[in-house]
């Protein structure tokens, strides 16, 4: 057990350990970045080789480091993840119809180094396509649903640039199609769609390993709703100002034990450290819910009157704290809602608590979107395209980094409910409005970038 080195203090290694041991808490993901500029190949073969080798070669040690910190340290480190520069960048040069083999070569690289995911199947298009984007987005379906590790994003909007409703229109459609392809439409949940997307991402589905990058960085996602829930529970009548102090002191201390481990990884790994995301990321038990916190405050069920102004309450104290402890936090850091991976968003959902609608207006004031939203598998693309837009907006009106991953369950109706087990937890499929946004949709062109960001 080394969590006394300089970082923390004995009566900090005490509190750390009953937060492992009780509530919950665990480092989420230790995820290395690597550049692939170097792999550059006009041959499509040579590029997909270039990469499988260089990931091998990079991450062949992450694997056993990761274990032998964890066990060291005493602390559980879920995931093992790779992210790499975005393929529609990496792969221009091929001039090729299909980036297939590429998707396969990341997935074999995973599996060899024992990477749970590798994320940066991914395409920036918020302001217009190359004709390698197009080649990537069209690879996509293939992509997801034939290999196992393999994760994708696509930025389709930004406050300096708007909103790309061109590419918007075409995501309905492309998450149809993966869905369909895939046992209970899962592979759409390694997809997320973007605004204002972030080039340190420890998190999947949409981690990339962006260009202003080095050449390889560790970054680290932690977790902890737990632990702000079990405080919560200490704290019964407390006024929110307080309140949002003790989630301040508790998200420092977490955000601490975080840097400790990344640092830890990075240096037996002889790479860069990079950022330690702070984000509370929810799992499927019972008490590691953000749902819960936010009823720990009062709420008699997460969604009603009330849940948006506690959900910024806890986003915004989550980040104080972590700045605090922290120079190096970056990521999404704050609060995450997927709501199958979340037992009491799930609960609330059922109980008709939580609508669609309420989950938009929560994004407004999180660190994420739409997160593992099961909606029907017949739901038509083109209103799967305007949720899409609506997130979009909130994300580039608001200068926040937003994210959709929606799930459209093949045969699946309003109501049903859908085990994915693992992680992924259970989704509970959501009705859409009824009403149609087909010829909004079909407008495409690019929605300005507002005001706010002409920043310079």
């Amino acid at each position: 057990m080394k969590l006394c080195v300089m970082w923390l203090t004995s009566s900090e290694v005490l509190e750390t350990l009953r937060m492992i041991q009780s509530e919950h808490l665990d480092i989420r993901t230790v995820t290395l970045g690597v550049s692939l500029w170097d792999c550059a190949d006009a041959n499509l073969a040579t590029l997909a080789e270039k990469i499988r080798e260089k990931l091998c070669r990079k991450a062949d040690r992450l694997s056993w480091i990761v274990d032998e910190v964890a066990a060291e340290f005493g602390i559980p480190i879920i995931h093992r993840r790779l992210s790499v520069t975005p393929i529609s960048l990496v792969a221009a040069g091929t001039k090729a119809s299909c980036y297939h083999p590429i998707a396969q070569a990341l997935d074999r690289a995973a599996r060899e180094v024992g990477a749970n995911y590798v994320g940066g199947f991914s395409a920036l298009v918020q302001k217009g396509f190359t004709d390698s984007d197009r080649t990537l987005l069209a690879s996509l379906p293939k992509a997801l649903t034939e290999t196992e590790r393999v994760c994708g994003s696509v930025a389709v909007a930004s406050t300096r640039t708007g909103i790309n409703m061109d590419a918007v229109a075409r995501m309905g459609p492309l998450i149809r199609s993966i869905a369909e392809k895939s046992p209970n439409g899962i592979a759409a949940s390694k997809l997320v769609i973007f605004a204002n997307a972030v080039e340190d991402n420890p998190f999947m589905a949409g981690a990339f390993h962006g260009p202003g990058e080095a050449e390889s960085a560790i970054n680290v996602g932690i977790s902890g709703p737990g632990v702000i829930l079990s405080m919560l529970k200490r704290l019964s009548g407390a006024d929110l100002g307080r309140v949002s102090d003790e989630i301040k002191r508790t998200a420092f201390k977490i955000t601490r034990t975080g840097e400790l481990v990344g640092r830890e990884v990075s240096k037996r790994l002889g790479t860069d450290f990079g950022i330690v995301d702070i984000s509370l990321a929810p799992t499927p038990a019972e008490g590691d819910s953000i749902a819960e916190v936010l009823e720990a405050m009062g709420l008699e069920r997460c969604g009603t009157h009330g849940t948006t102004a506690a959900l910024a309450l806890l986003n915004d104290a989550v980040k104080k704290g972590g700045a605090m402890a922290s120079s190096y936090v970056g990521g999404l850091s704050g609060a995450f809602i997927p709501v199958s991976e979340d037992s009491g968003m799930v609960r609330a959902a059922e109980e008709g608590a939580l609508s669609l609608d309420k989950l938009e207006a929560m994004t407004s004031v999180c660190s994420v979107g739409l997160d593992m939203v099961a909606v029907p598998g017949d739901t038509p693309p083109e209103t799967i395209s305007a949720i899409i837009a609506d997130e979009m907006a909130i994300g580039v009106i608001n200068n926040k980094t937003v994210g959709v991953r929606i799930l459209p369950i093949p045969g699946a109706r309003p109501g049903d409910r859908i085990d994915f087990g693992g992680l992924l937890g259970t989704a509970y499929v959501m009705p859409v409005n009824r009403f149609s946004s087909l010829e909004f949709i079909r407008r495409g062109g690019r929605i300005p970038a507002p005001l706010q960001g002409l920043t310079n």
